[in-house]
C-alpha cells in the first residue's frame, strides 16, 4: 500500500438547524474544524439539474482518523470544504486494518 500525502487542508462542516422567525427552520453550516487530507478523483458524470447541467465527480479523500463518536470524526450527513468548493461526504471507512487513517467517499457538484 503506498504512503498517504496529506497536502490539502480542508475545513469539516455540520449542518444544524436555525429557526427561520416564521415557524420553520433553515439549514446552515457550522465549522468542526480543519483537516489535512489527500484527495484523488474518482469518476464524473453530467446530470441535468433543472435549467442547468450539473457535472458530479466522486471523490476519494484520505485523512487521519479519529475514534468513533469524535467531533473530528467525518460522517456521511456532513461535509468538507476547501475555499468555495465543497464534498458532501457520502460514506466514511478505515483505510486500513491499523485504522491510522479514514477514506471519505464524496462528490463534489459544479454547474456546467
Amino acid at each position: 500500500m503506498s504512503g498517504v500525502h496529506l497536502n490539502r487542508k480542508l475545513v469539516l462542516e455540520t449542518p444544524e438547524r436555525v429557526a427561520d422567525g416564521a415557524g420553520g427552520f433553515a439549514e446552515s453550516w457550522v465549522a468542526l474544524g480543519e483537516l489535512w487530507a489527500e484527495i484523488r478523483a474518482r469518476t464524473g458524470r453530467e446530470k441535468a439539474g433543472g435549467a442547468v447541467a450539473l457535472s458530479t465527480v466522486g471523490y476519494r479523500i484520505t485523512l487521519r482518523a479519529a475514534p468513533v463518536g469524535h467531533s473530528t470524526r467525518p460522517r456521511p450527513d456532513q461535509r468538507l470544504r476547501e475555499g468555495s468548493r465543497i464534498f458532501r461526504i457520502l460514506a466514511v471507512t478505515e483505510r486500513d486494518a491499523a485504522a491510522r487513517y479514514l477514506v471519505c467517499y464524496a462528490d463534489e457538484e459544479v454547474a456546467a
